[in-house]
């Protein structure tokens, strides 16, 4: 099963847990990190998301993952966590409610001397983020952008 086959297909299986137990699936990755695959579902809820909802929809989704549909999986461990305050924005649903908010954009190469900017989000169009930075807009397209994220501010 090729990794965005996979991804899809435990999205579909987590995502009436998450329904369940009253939390919103926010995002499912399988990586390789080290020398070894982890398969990572992160979630939310508006209350905050705590240890028992991790632990609820990881008990659930578990033993689905010993269908034989997933036998081809290379030895994996599975991570159920919380979006947490920073989270990483990557669907067009993370950007619209999260409009206004201040993130930070990571970029693969630097643009004017920098590849992090910080700024207050104000556009998602197919990929393309729109900020304002220090009362100007920027905007940066998506096979420039590395990773989006919401920045707290104290």
């Amino acid at each position: 099963m090729h990794t965005k086959d996979l991804v899809k297909r435990v999205e579909e299986l987590v995502l009436p847990i998450c329904e369940n137990i009253g939390v919103e699936l926010w995002d499912v990755e399988f990586e390789k990190e080290g020398g070894q695959y982890m398969l990572t579902v992160t979630i939310d809820k508006e209350e905050g998301v705590d240890i028992d909802h991790c632990e609820s929809v990881s008990r659930t989704l578990d033993p689905m993952l010993d269908a034989k549909e997933f036998q081809s999986m290379p030895a994996y461990t599975l991570c159920v966590s919380s979006a947490g305050l920073e989270r990483r924005l990557k669907k067009k649903a993370h950007f619209e409610k999260f409009m206004g908010s201040p993130v930070e954009l990571k970029l693969y190469k630097a643009m004017n001397g920098a590849k992090i900017i910080q700024g207050i989000l104000t556009a998602y169009d197919e990929g393309a983020v729109t900020l304002d930075v220090d009362g100007e807009t920027h905007i940066y397209e998506p096979q420039d952008i590395a990773a989006v994220r919401l920045t707290v501010q104290f």
